[in-house]
Order: structure tokens, then C-alpha cells, then sequence
């Protein structure tokens, strides 16, 4: 009978240490590519442009707090950047008429919720590996800029590129270099030992802009910016000097998004209960 007894609380023992979780915390390095996709990149079936074109690398520095084996809060700070081209080889006809440009550092701060999809805990050999998704809100800085006449990168918000802030278009304002969207998206994440875990995830950010790339409506013409803001205005607006006021330059129906695709190595900082360990 003692036996039994003995057998039966080891059991139970194993069985609360394999369920009991250790409320953690994470520190985590990410790294990987971005990309944009607007005006300058459409992906109209991705025939021209799309998905991946132009990606640049970025770097995140992430603060994770693993509340349960199901859920996580997530804070990162990113540093990227984004570019489009109309002058490349695929481009269409239209675009290569347009000979527009540009780059633009993405500055981030976001906070997400992570939701898994399996059990994962680290350390627990039971739950070693899960998909998951998130989603949250962000705050992120970004200033466009493109080559001039004398091959200097200079900012295009200032320049009115489309008459904003101009008498001529006075419900065009100028766009907010800072601004709020949502991220989304998801990945798997993969424990390597006790501490520390490794993750690939593919993010997509939802902004509320269409003038990440500084197009979206139409020309403005030169009669416009000249008087304003000067014929380096005028240049950037039309660097090819193909089109007339009113022409289209941009398509304001759709927001201008940016995502990327990033692999995080992550260690667990701290367990807030004591309880069992794994092995």
C-alpha cells in the first residue's frame, strides 16, 4: 500500500510540474528583410513589382512577457528601411513615364499580443514548438527621400511634391511624418533549450497613409510649386517631365503597407514562480 501511495504522488507530482507554468520573461534580437507596397510597388497579381522587391534589412530589439503557455505581450523597437523605383526593368510602361524614387528609414514602437496555438513553454519538453499569431498596435517615423537634379537625396515631405499646404490645393495637407498602423501576422517558434528559443515570423503593418513613397493623387503642375516652393519642387514632382496638372501620379483608393520577414533568437530572463524544473 505504501507503495502504491509512493507511486501514485510521484505520478501526480510529475504530471502538476509538467502543467504548471512559469510566468517569464524574454529578451530577443530580431533580424531579417523589409519591403513596402505602394504606388511605387504595386502588386496588382505581383506581375510588376509585389511581394520581397526592393527588400531592405532591418533590426529589432524585443521585451516579451509570457503570461500562460497560450498567450504573450510583446513590445519591440524596429529600425528598417523601405524603397521604390519606377525606373527598374520590370516595371510597366506607365511607370517607367513617371521616373519616380524613393527611400525612406522606418523608425517603430509597437506593442502585440501573441496568441499560440499549441502549449509552449520553454524548458518543457512537452511543448517545444508551436505556430502562433499576433496582432497590436504601433507607432512608427518615416521621411521620404529621393535623388535631385544634382544626384543629392533630399526630403520630399517639404517639397509639396502634389501641392500640399499650396493655395491651389488647400485640402491637400501635408502628411504626418509620424503615424500610427496595425501590425499582424504570425510564425512558428522553436525552443533550442531551456533559456532561449529561436522564431521565424512574417509581419504585415497596416499603416493609415498613402504618401510612405510621397505619391497619391495628381500632378500639381508647375505654375503651382514654382512660385511656392521653387523648381526643386517642381523636379521632384516630375522628374521626367512627362506630365501635365491634373495628370494621374498615384492612386489614393488604397494605403500604402509595409511588412517583413524576420528570424528572433530569444532568452528567458527570469521565472517569477518557483516551482519544478524540466530536464
Amino acid at each position: 500500500m505504501k507503495r502504491k501511495i509512493v507511486v501514485i504522488f510521484c505520478l501526480f507530482v510529475t504530471q502538476f510540474c509538467y502543467g504548471q507554468f512559469k510566468t517569464n520573461t524574454e529578451l530577443g534580437i530580431q533580424t531579417g528583410v523589409m519591403y513596402y507596397l505602394g504606388d511605387l510597388n504595386k502588386c496588382d497579381g505581383c506581375i510588376s513589382g509585389g511581394h520581397f522587391q526592393e527588400s531592405k534589412p532591418f533590426i529589432s530589439l524585443n521585451y516579451k512577457q509570457n503570461i500562460d503557455k497560450r498567450v504573450s505581450y510583446r513590445a519591440n523597437i524596429l529600425l528598417g528601411q523601405i524603397s521604390g523605383d519606377d525606373r527598374l526593368e520590370n516595371r510597366d510602361s506607365i511607370s517607367n513615364a513617371r521616373g519616380l524614387h524613393f527611400k525612406s528609414n522606418i523608425y517603430e514602437l509597437a506593442g502585440n499580443i501573441e496568441f499560440n496555438f499549441l502549449p509552449y513553454e520553454l524548458g518543457n519538453p512537452r511543448y517545444k514548438w508551436t505556430p502562433y499569431l499576433f496582432s497590436g498596435l504601433s507607432m512608427f517615423y518615416f521621411n521620404p527621400q529621393a535623388e535631385n537634379a544634382n544626384g543629392e537625396w533630399v526630403d520630399l515631405q517639404p517639397l509639396s511634391t502634389e501641392g500640399q499646404g499650396t493655395t491651389s490645393f488647400p485640402d491637400r495637407k501635408k502628411y504626418r511624418l509620424a503615424q500610427f498602423a496595425i501590425p499582424f501576422g504570425g510564425g512558428f517558434k522553436f525552443s533550442l533549450n531551456k533559456v532561449s528559443n529561436i522564431i521565424i515570423e512574417y509581419s504585415f503593418r497596416k499603416t493609415f497613409t498613402d504618401y510612405l513613397d510621397d505619391v497619391s493623387t495628381t500632378y500639381p503642375g508647375e505654375n503651382v510649386l514654382r512660385p511656392e516652393f521653387g523648381n526643386e519642387s517642381v523636379y521632384m514632382s516630375d522628374p521626367t517631365g512627362n506630365f501635365n496638372a491634373g495628370d494621374q501620379r498615384g492612386y489614393s483608393e488604397k494605403n500604402d503597407w509595409y511588412s517583413y520577414l524576420g528570424i528572433t533568437i530569444s532568452f528567458k530572463l527570469n521565472d517569477n514562480n518557483k516551482g519544478c524544473d524540466y530536464e
